[in-house]
């Protein structure tokens, strides 16, 4: 047990290293080396449990989608109904420093895997991961949880309401936090939330 845990704690702190590297690095700078002097480690230390840069890299990817993931547990915890579904995707917008950090390292993922296929998992699992999350908010909505044809509620091509719903809102939210990276930090965001809350209106006057 003592080198599980001793295991699953050198995860977190190499996670954590490597996630500070990528966000003022970039992801193509994330290397053993760089995150072990960030971490305080000699490389040798770090190179039987994250052999490669692409094991690290993927220690970053699996922290920024945990933490996405306790941020909308918390968030989930309101009212039902559009409440919950509000709260839930706000969570993907860049609203402040943390949250605009991860969707800086998310556009950068999906920016460098359409030319670097190494990084084609990384920007896969944050994609999913923003998807998961449109999915559960339009749960909250009371979103149709069926698929129209009989198929898996909200998967991916599913041409029922339920599919269109979820993809329709996931790119919502992408070009809202796209939009947002693009003003200055300091620029005012309400428009972002009325337009998100706009959304959440339609979707809850459907049949």
């Amino acid at each position: 047990m003592p080198r599980t845990v001793d295991l699953d704690d050198r995860r977190r702190i190499v996670g954590e290293a490597a996630w500070r590297v990528l966000v003022r690095e970039g992801p193509t700078e994330v290397s053993v080396r760089k995150v072990a002097a960030e971490a305080g480690l000699p490389p040798s230390s770090l190179r039987y449990t994250f052999p490669t840069q692409a094991s690290v890299r993927d220690a970053a990817v699996e922290l920024l989608v945990s933490r996405l993931r306790e941020r909308v547990d918390r968030a989930a915890t309101a009212p039902g109904g559009r409440d919950a579904a509000r709260a839930v995707l706000l969570e993907l917008l860049p609203l402040d420093d943390e949250r605009r950090a991860e969707m800086e390292v998310t556009v950068a993922f999906a920016a460098l895997a359409l030319t670097d296929p190494s990084l084609r998992t990384a920007h896969e699992q944050t994609h999913t991961a923003v998807r998961d999350v449109c999915a559960l908010a339009l749960a909250h909505l009371d979103a149709r949880d069926d698929g129209g044809d009989g198929g898996a509620a909200g998967a991916p091509g599913t041409p029922g309401p339920a599919g269109v719903d979820v993809e329709l809102t996931h790119a919502v939210v992408d070009g809202l936090a796209l939009h947002l990276l693009a003003q200055a930090v300091s620029t005012d965001a309400s428009w972002a939330v009325t337009a998100l809350d706009t959304h959440l209106g339609l979707l809850a006057l459907r049949p």
